[in-house]
């Protein structure tokens, strides 16, 4: 089994879940604006072997954001449902210039941490059944 959640810290160290509704998303929006962020996401993998957790930190540099972009933004939906309320994948990619760390993350699941977990998770199984 696996499990992930993916959280945002704002430069002031806050920690930005989704946001409740369009003005916690704007708020959202204006921490970030501007500055480095840190996304983190949380991995468990459990099987019978075993429980393992790691997480992965990528920091992710955003441009200066107009009000006027960020309600357009919000008025696509799109932030609603997301961590830090903006989705890297899509229309907000083209606010952020850099990041250093796994871009998979900052969408959402780091897939070379998780198949390192799952790769030890059959190593762990092979040594036992032998």
């Amino acid at each position: 089994m696996l499990g992930a959640d993916t959280t945002v810290v704002a430069p002031n160290g806050e920690v930005l879940g989704k946001p409740a509704d369009a003005a916690d998303a704007a708020r959202m929006l204006r921490l970030l604006s501007g500055a480095t962020h840190q996304v983190i996401t949380g991995v468990a993998v459990v099987s019978a072997f075993g429980v393992e957790i790691a997480a992965e930190v990528t920091h992710v540099s955003m441009v200066t954001l107009l009000d006027d972009e960020i309600h357009a933004y919000i008025a696509t939906g799109e932030p609603m449902d997301k961590a830090g309320a903006y989705a890297i994948q899509s229309y907000a990619a083209r606010w952020i210039p850099r990041i250093h760390g796994c871009y998979f993350n900052v969408v959402g699941l780091p897939l070379a941490l998780v198949s390192g977990m799952l790769e030890g998770v059959r190593i762990r199984g092979e040594q036992l059944v032998r």
